[in-house]
């Protein structure tokens, strides 16, 4: 009239093999959504730069130049502007804060030019789909 002992333990690790493949993906896809308010911040921040750019003919040193006000990433802690000469270049980077779904510290950078990958910790499976 019921289940047998034998059922139940194979619906369980059936149940368990699932989750094992669930849970990964559920965090990478947890972790790409993170990821993304980088991106999303640091765009905003290459438009404002630009706009700086063409009004002042150099890029803003510090965020306060800039013509937006924006509260920092939940998620991730917000360098410094860098430069070795501010009429042509600039570089932010931020970096990940708090757990990572055990993919670790990262960074993202970006300057005048975008993303730039070659600066960037980040993983390949965390860039958000563009």
């Amino acid at each position: 009239a019921g289940f047998s002992l034998v059922e139940l333990t194979i619906v369980v690790v059936i149940l368990g093999v699932l989750s094992m493949m669930a849970v990964p993906r559920y965090q990478t896809a947890v972790e790409r959504a993170k990821a993304a308010e980088s991106f999303t911040y640091l765009s905003q921040i290459e438009g404002a730069q630009e706009r700086h750019n063409a009004r002042t003919g150099e890029y803003a040193k510090k965020m306060s130049q800039l013509d937006i006000k924006m509260g920092s990433p939940n998620h991730f802690k917000v360098g410094n502007f860098s430069s070795y000469n501010w009429q042509t270049q600039w570089e932010l980077r931020l970096t990940r804060q708090g757990a990572s779904s055990g993919f670790g510290a990262y960074t993202v950078c970006w300057n005048q030019d975008g993303f730039a990958r070659g600066r960037s910790s980040i993983k390949t499976d965390l860039l958000p789909v563009l």
